[in-house]
């Protein structure tokens, strides 16, 4: 594995791994971010140029300066066969298997070979699978003859102006939103996700809605890959639109700017998963998959 950095090169890699969208997602919405200023200091690793089969995403290495900091240590991985993963995943050189890390990919058969190369390093694994969604822009525009955004949402969410001002205000989140959102957030609640969550909040965007003592009710936040996480509604509002509300000027802001954007669903939430297909939000089968590592010594 080498690190490929020239920008022509990595736009090359960006718009090849777009065909192989929603499995590749987590390795494309890092190198968009990398492509645009790279404000978490990440590098991209393939096996060969251009014929790859493996790629990874990771922090360069002055970044991963704590060993039990699993946020920070995060690898992104995406490959197109997976015979030579377990050799790969194996060498110091691309994992640094004596901290804590977590790795997060679209597929589920990454599991195999790093759960194999976990073992033979004595490090414990915790495997999390959620449901993953996104929503299909050229879909969505198919109905819409002269491409305005707006008109396109409101159709979608069935809103109207009214509907979309809400009860409460649209704010955008900034870093002195971090504590309240980690708090509240079911990877985080300690004071390294809190770290990483004003990190998050300091270069990319994040949403909410103020509630009537002037603190966020409800808020989403984009993260390194290009993935809307940390959803949250403190409990008194659920059930009232407020995310529907969020939705709309999250996705009229991605439209609007080109990001790319995805988001998971924890399983068990099904009431929550059929009102994301019922709204044209596409259910991709591949799954999101995170592999939270630590090695034995720190357990």
């Amino acid at each position: 594995m080498f690190v490929i950095n020239e920008p022509q090169n990595l736009q090359i890699l960006y718009e090849s791994l777009e065909k192989s969208i929603p499995e590749s997602y987590k390795v494309y919405g890092a190198i968009f971010h990398i492509k645009n200023k790279n404000p978490f200091n990440l590098e991209v690793l393939v096996d060969a140029w251009p014929d790859y089969q493996i790629v990874i995403t990771r922090p360069k290495k002055e970044e991963m300066k704590d060993d039990l900091d699993h946020y920070t240590n995060t690898y992104h991985i995406f490959t197109k066969a997976f015979d030579n993963l377990e050799e790969v995943l194996a060498s110091p050189q691309v994992i640094n298997w004596e901290q804590a890390f977590q790795i997060q990919g679209c597929q589920e058969n990454l599991g195999e070979a790093i759960k194999k190369v976990s073992a033979s390093k004595s490090v414990k694994v915790d495997y999390t699978k959620t449901t993953l969604f996104t929503l299909d822009i050229s879909e969505l525009f198919k109905t819409s003859s002269d491409g305005n955004v707006n008109l396109v949402l409101n159709k979608m969410f069935n809103m109207d102006e009214a509907s979309k001002k809400g009860d409460f205000s649209s704010i955008y989140l900034d870093a002195s939103h971090a504590g309240l959102v980690n708090e509240n957030w079911d990877f985080g609640k300690n004071e390294r996700s809190l770290k990483y969550v004003e990190h998050c909040l300091q270069h990319f965007p994040g949403f909410g809605l103020l509630g009537p003592e002037g603190v966020p009710i409800s808020w989403v936040v984009m993260e390194q890959s290009c993935e809307i996480r940390m959803g949250n509604t403190v409990p008194k509002y659920r059930r009232q639109g407020n995310m529907m509300q969020i939705g709309y000027h999250v996705l009229e802001y991605l439209i609007q700017k080109k990001i790319p954007f995805y988001f998971h669903v924890a399983d068990n939430r099904e009431d929550y998963i059929q009102i994301l297909r019922s709204f044209g939000f596409k259910f991709l089968p591949c799954g999101w998959h995170q592999w939270n590592c630590i090695p034995k010594k720190y357990c």
